[in-house]
């Protein structure tokens, strides 16, 4: 169903052992005929499925990419422990903070935990590509996930005080020397087969937990 009729983004609801589960995507991009990514249709689809939904438990599954010089390998499945903006940068005093966000995820961290999961810090931004700057950036990162809806999310969970969980997997070496999209490409299949094990493992644990 779709969230609302003006908006593109839209709603599958159903249970799954214990759990009431509603899946939102961000829908279609009526000009040009893509699927809406980025941080804008992630800021508007979270809201919407708030008002909506009223959930306890916000889950961003997606795809990322990561340095393999910080042991990261195509198809590596990560819980974020924290979430940030990489690509706004406001060196305005206390504006600087706000621009990188920095989201902690304590929900995500017991979850990670108790599956036995590696955590990243999962940094969003509107840029496939990567400019000398982002990448320096990163680099101050332990673990990181390159990716571009997970802050926007983040932001508009805290307004409402609900935790958020970020599960990402590796579909591209941002050290590997190949082209970004075709590297994307090439790997999305592996990569979502991955994230589907292990969200169904996610929500396995959840269900368990909730009964």
């Amino acid at each position: 169903m779709f969230l609302n009729l003006v908006l593109p983004c839209k709603a599958f609801t159903g249970r799954f052992g214990g759990l009431e589960i509603s899946l939102v995507i961000n829908g279609t991009d009526k000009t040009h005929g893509v699927e809406n990514v980025g941080t804008q249709p992630a800021t508007l689809t979270a809201y919407e499925a708030i008002r909506i939904f009223a959930p306890d438990l916000l889950i961003n599954a997606g795809t990322c990419g990561a340095f393999s010089e910080k042991g990261s390998k195509i198809g590596d499945i990560y819980i974020g422990k924290r979430i940030r903006f990489f690509d706004r940068r406001i060196p305005l005093g206390p504006y600087e903070d706000y621009g990188h966000g920095n989201y902690t995820c304590e929900r995500a961290m017991e979850i990670a935990c108790k599956l036995d999961m590696p955590t990243s810090v999962v940094c969003t931004g509107n840029f496939l590509d990567m400019s000398p700057t982002d990448e320096a950036i990163l680099r101050e990162e332990t673990v990181v996930n390159k990716e571009m809806e997970a802050a926007a999310i983040a932001w508009v969970a805290g307004l409402y005080g609900i935790p958020v969980v970020a599960i990402k997997s590796v579909t591209d070496l941002m050290d590997g020397g190949q082209v970004t999209a075709d590297e994307f490409s090439a790997n999305l299949e592996l990569a979502s087969a991955n994230l589907r094990v292990d969200v169904m493992k996610l929500l396995d644990f959840l269900s368990s937990s909730s009964e």
